[in-house]
C-alpha cells in the first residue's frame, strides 16, 4: 500500500448509556457521537441499529444506545415519545436531532449538513 491509500475504518459498535451517566459520558466523548433512543420491541430501532455502525464509520467517533424501557428518566427528561429518536453530539455538546430516511447515503448527507450548521439547543 502506498501513502495515498486509505484503509477503511472499521464499523463502530454501540455502547449503552444508562440512567445516571448520560450527560457525563457524552461530556467526555471527543468528536461526533450519535445517540439512538430505542426499545427492544421497536423494529425500526433495530433497523437503524444495524444500519448506523457501517454508515457512520469514519464520520462518528462513538455510537450510544439508550433503552427507554430501562432509562425512563432520560426518556422523560428529553420528552422522547417516538422511536427511534436520534441525537447528534459534537465534543459532548448537543448538535441536532437526526431526522431523515434510513438510507446510508441520506444519513451521511444529513449528518454532514447538521454538523455544518450551528449547534441547536438541547431539547
Amino acid at each position: 500500500m502506498d501513502s495515498t491509500s486509505r484503509t477503511p475504518c472499521p464499523p463502530l459498535a454501540f455502547s449503552r448509556l444508562a440512567e445516571g451517566g448520560y450527560h457525563a459520558r457524552l461530556a467526555t466523548t471527543a468528536g461526533v457521537a450519535l445517540v439512538l433512543f430505542s426499545a427492544p420491541a421497536c423494529s425500526a430501532c433495530r433497523g437503524w441499529k444495524r444500519l448506523l455502525p457501517a454508515t457512520l464509520s469514519g464520520m462518528a467517533s462513538a455510537l450510544y444506545e439508550v433503552d427507554v424501557s430501562e432509562a425512563t428518566g432520560v426518556a422523560r427528561y428529553f420528552g422522547i415519545f417516538h422511536l427511534p429518536t436520534l441525537y447528534l453530539y459534537r465534543d459532548g455538546q448537543f448538535q441536532a436531532e437526526l431526522q431523515c430516511e434510513a438510507r446510508p447515503d441520506v444519513i451521511r448527507k444529513t449528518v454532514q449538513r447538521l454538523l455544518a450548521e450551528p449547534a441547536q439547543d438541547e431539547p
